[in-house]
């Protein structure tokens, strides 16, 4: 048994803070009581500014492959044409769900070390004469790669064409802890969960919706009771839903979203971001290799790290986990066994994240994988920088 705390590394569920848990030691209540529909327009409200939307946001009860399976039913039809770009894993689950229900995906082929290009999205557009592609589906944080997708491009890409498709998003990984602006980028379905960003366990689904998808949900052929829109919306006017919801889970996502809303959004983003950079900073002086190879993709959630030739990830993974007590992600389907996946997500900072990265030096000497010391050292360094830099420029600000 080790002792300590655990590490838990990977890019989610992230780990639960304090405040949250303590948040959903509570009672359950009734949920048609009117301490309910407070907490119920308190949780749909704060959903609204972590999305950045003045549109609806809906909470299922449900994974983030519900909330997928949600999108799906309510605005596409049997036979319909979409569009989606091979980024990775979930990319690829997202295609494998669509033609089960029966939807004709043209999914651009990709290498998984890079996002989604918005030229190429582009191209395959501007071929689509007819406007026969229905929807654009991308996922925006690649969880399996590292990589993100500049779904502001993307969009600009649409609006330059003039292209009618809807644009669906999955935020899954992303919302919470990088910049997403759902109603700026006129995303009109966005698709997340409560395991990642919001620091929750896993357990709520989320969709946020634009008008435009509102509508094709009023004409679209696919039959859903679970996942319907219109009859989720109904009762969540009054903070209420259509059947029995995840009661403790939304208190702890009320304190969550309390959380980010304190530090502040911009900051939020600002931390994950400094604390990516620090990561591939040891990786690189480690010299090993990152598995994004376009720095504008860079994921600020997760780094994905490829072994050298010749060493197995699962199995240096497992001398982490038995030598230090940390989890780090596994490689996914076409990666695995060649990659390792450290998460900085969530309720993480740099004393947090350099335990992780001391953790990993130390794991890949036991593990006699070759790599050059002092990668801590070297997140260590432009960590220190961004501090000062930050402290000197409040200085500059307070004086």
């Amino acid at each position: 048994m080790g002792q300590g705390r655990h590490f838990l590394q990977i890019p989610g569920p992230s780990p639960v803070p304090d405040r949250v848990l303590r948040a959903m030691d509570m009672p359950v209540i009734d949920h048609r009581s009117p301490d309910f529909g407070e907490l119920g327009r308190a949780v749909l409200a704060g959903c609204q500014k972590i999305f950045q939307t003045q549109g609806p946001v809906m909470i299922f009860p449900s994974s983030g492959t519900g909330a997928w399976e949600a999108a799906i039913v309510n605005t596409l039809s049997p036979g319909d044409r979409v569009l989606m770009v091979e980024t990775g894993h979930f990319a690829t689950l997202w295609r494998n769900m669509a033609a089960r229900w029966g939807i004709e995906v043209d999914f651009l082929p990709g290498d998984w070390r890079r996002g989604a290009d918005p030229a190429a999205v582009e191209a395959k557009l501007a071929e689509d004469k007819a406007h026969a592609i229905k929807a654009v589906m991308v996922v925006h944080n690649e969880t399996s790669t590292g990589a993100t997708s500049r779904i502001s491009e993307i969009r600009a890409a649409m609006d330059r064409l003039g292209h009618p498709a809807l644009l669906m998003v999955d935020t899954i990984s992303s919302l919470g802890s990088v910049d997403y602006r759902h109603d700026e980028w006129k995303v009109d379905v966005s698709v997340s969960c409560s395991q990642k960003g919001f620091m929750l366990p896993p357990g709520l689904g989320f969709n946020a919706i634009s008008q435009k998808a509102r509508d094709a949900a009023k004409t679209n052929k696919m039959p859903r009771s679970y996942w319907d829109w219109e009859e989720m919306l109904k009762p969540n006017v009054n903070g209420f839903f259509p059947y029995t919801p995840a009661t403790n889970l939304l208190y702890g996502l009320r304190e969550a979203i309390a959380m980010l809303l304190e530090e502040g959004l911009a900051n939020v983003f600002a931390r994950h971001r400094r604390l990516a950079a620090a990561t591939r900073a040891a990786v690189t002086h480690w010299g090993l290799e990152v598995l994004c190879q376009e720095p504008k993709d860079f994921s600020p959630v997760l780094t994905a790290v490829l072994m050298p030739p010749g060493h197995d990830a699962d199995q240096f993974r497992k001398v982490v986990l038995d030598n230090y007590n940390m989890s780090l992600g596994s490689g996914l389907s076409k990666v695995a066994g060649k990659v390792f996946r450290i998460g900085h997500l969530g309720e993480c900072n740099e004393l947090t994240l350099l335990g992780a990265l001391t953790g990993v030096e130390m794991g890949l000497s036991v593990a006699g994988i070759p790599h050059r010391a002092g990668g801590v050292a070297a997140a260590m360094k432009l960590l220190e920088e961004r501090t000062q830099d930050n402290a000197a420029s409040h200085l500059k600000i307070v004086s």
